[in-house]
């Protein structure tokens, strides 16, 4: 037995008594959430979820999508052609 209860125990005349005795249980309560939460919170650190979810990985293929399009129309400008012409005709000319 906690001494907190004890003690409100042998006052548990009145109000002061009373207000004492859901003191305690109210603590009894809030150390049993506070339980609760840190198993919660050491569930969730211990094992992360692994990938993405169906609503991330959407949205990591639109934006991949996106930057290959962005690829294409680079790679299919008048100057990057030319360089890459030339990248190609120098490589060949070493072999």
């Amino acid at each position: 037995m906690d001494k907190e209860l004890a003690i409100v125990e042998q006052s548990n005349r009145g109000v002061i008594g009373r207000f004492g005795n859901r003191m305690v249980e109210r603590g009894r309560q809030l150390k049993g959430q506070a339980c609760v939460l840190d198993a919660r919170v050491r569930s969730v650190l211990e094992q992360p979820d692994e990938g993405a979810a169906t609503a991330e990985y959407a949205v990591v293929l639109v934006a991949a999508t996106g930057f290959a399009a962005v690829l294409v129309a680079l790679l299919k400008s008048g100057a990057i052609k030319t360089l890459l012409e030339a990248l190609v005709k120098k490589a060949l000319k070493v072999v």
